[in-house]
């Protein structure tokens, strides 16, 4: 299912990050030092190639929050945003912070003048942000981004299961009851 806010298309699937080729750009749930690892950041690496992580060595480190921009080598996406996100309770203010990865990867998409881009569930994995919270941060930063972006039309939640997807389906039907109700 497909939701609109102020433009933006939004959905929610189960499927493999490193294989979104009708996306301008994936974004990667990057480490601080954007090199290979595990997780997305090691999908993505092993599909890009060797390329990528050359490009991303002059633009580490990066602190928790922010985002870059490098090209997409191997995969089919032109771009990639790398995004580094909180560990959760250790990395704070934690929702800022994961917020802040949403709100920057935009910006960058933006940036790039790009259309479409498809986010993992930032945080989620071995950083250990619970899923439920993690989307409804993940949903308010980009509903109150939706309003200032020009280009992007369409953005993608990429979830490794399918409970994810159900979570992040549920906060954003959420949303769209919230947008309906008289104000």
């Amino acid at each position: 299912m497909a939701y609109q806010l102020a433009g933006l298309r939004i959905e929610a699937v189960v499927g493999d990050i490193a294989a979104q080729g009708d996306c301008d750009a994936v974004v990667n749930a990057a480490n601080a030092e954007l090199m290979p690892g595990g997780g997305v950041a090691g999908a993505l690496h092993r599909a890009a190639g060797p390329q990528l992580a050359e490009a991303c060595r002059p633009l580490a480190p990066i602190e928790p929050g922010q985002a870059v921009t490098t090209g997409g080598y191997g995969l089919p996406n032109p771009h990639v945003i790398h995004c580094l996100g909180p560990v959760y309770g250790v990395d704070e203010p934690g929702e800022r912070l994961l917020a802040d990865c949403y709100r920057n990867a935009l910006a960058e998409a933006e940036a790039h003048r790009l259309a479409s881009v498809a986010f993992p569930a930032i945080s989620t994995g071995a950083f250990g942000f619970p899923m439920e919270r993690a989307a409804r941060v993940a949903v308010g930063a980009i509903r109150e981004a939706a309003p200032q972006l020009g280009h992007l039309q369409r953005l993608r939640f990429v979830l490794a299961d399918e409970p994810a997807r159900r979570i992040h389906e549920q906060v954003l039907g959420e949303l769209a009851e919230q947008q309906e109700e008289p104000s």
